[in-house]
């Protein structure tokens, strides 16, 4: 892995410049409406037009390479926040969740609470071929769909996310539906480590341990910072697995960047009787990139040319590594 360039300075963070961008993100449309109900029945046929399968660690490594490419055309931030859950999105995607179709009324359910990521969950829904590249490409554009978090007009996504703490209350209303119907679906939800600091959250675990809703899994993105500071520093969340202990929730620490390992931890889960379950994954900000890895302000900032080209000459060489 290459040296550290020099743009990239521990906590000297430009606070004008990310003021800047997001003065820019402000102007950028919400979206149009859309005919809703044409755009989920064209994605009904969606596989017919999916990649070929892609083991965990190749999904994971694709899904970084379309962060960098759409991130830096559309001219936007949060990019480190993506990189870093590129292993949980791929494992779910690639191998866990049972979505035969968006409009599968027993497809498994994915929320992801911290919307902020979501040109990772947009690139793993074009590999699972729900969105078409020229669809991928418009992420950011005005009049688009694909906004800077997760809307419901997009097919694959169930929930509008984005105010942080909330996504695991949706997860929990679902899968006390899915009990209460008798349904086999599951849901996963993907939270930030950032989100514990929301009260709303630790309600939705109470309830959630109480009830066990065996047929719910969370992931904990634990990569130690948030906007404008290091969760150690804002609000420490480093006993966080004691405190789902505490709450009666069936609790694994894992790394959040070794697929197999999730995989394997996964696959054992009881989802029929006993506690809901949480994965609390250890990741790295900005993982893949050398000069984002644990800076604050990649949190926000686009990438200049010369970063870019960087960035992308790195995953390049962390995917031919990996090749078996």
């Amino acid at each position: 892995m290459p040296s550290k360039p020099q743009f990239a300075v521990e906590r000297n963070i430009d606070y004008t410049a990310v003021i800047h961008h997001l003065g820019a993100l402000s102007k950028l449309s919400f979206g149009k409406p859309l005919d809703i109900e044409s755009n989920r029945k064209a994605a009904v046929t969606a596989t017919q037009r999916a990649k070929p399968a892609l083991n965990p660690e190749k999904f994971a490594n694709e899904i970084r390479r379309l962060v960098l490419v759409e991130s830096k055309r559309a001219g936007v931030g949060h990019i480190g926040s993506s990189l870093s859950i590129a292993e949980i999105v791929a494992l779910l995607y690639s191998s866990v969740l049972n979505i035969k179709s968006p409009d599968d009324p027993e497809r498994d359910r994915f929320i992801l609470s911290k919307g902020h990521a979501v040109l990772a969950l947009y690139a793993a829904l074009h590999l699972r071929g729900f969105l078409t590249r020229e669809e991928l490409g418009t992420f950011c554009d005005d009049g688009t769909s694909l906004c800077g978090h997760p809307e419901i007009e997009v097919p694959g996504v169930d929930f509008a996310t984005g105010s942080l703490g909330m996504g695991l209350s949706f997860a929990v209303g679902s899968a006390l539906a899915a009990r209460r119907t008798n349904s086999s679906r599951k849901v996963f939800v993907l939270v930030s480590d950032a989100e514990l600091n929301e009260g709303a959250l630790w309600e939705s675990v109470l309830f959630a341990g109480h009830h066990r809703l065996s047929n719910l899994v969370v992931f904990v993105d634990q990569n130690g910072q948030q906007a404008l500071g290091y969760t150690k520093d804002v609000l420490d969340t480093s006993s966080v697995e004691k405190k789902f202990c505490a709450f009666n929730w069936d609790t694994h620490v894992v790394d959040g960047h070794d697929s197999r390992a999730m995989l394997d931890a996964v696959g054992r889960l009881d989802y029929k009787s006993g506690a809901p379950h949480v994965f609390i994954a250890r990741t790295t900000f900005g993982k893949g990139v050398s000069y984002m890895e644990n800076q604050i302000q990649w949190h926000y900032l686009p990438m200049a040319d010369e970063q870019f080209k960087l960035a992308m000459k790195e995953i390049e060489t962390d995917a031919t590594e990996a090749q078996p």
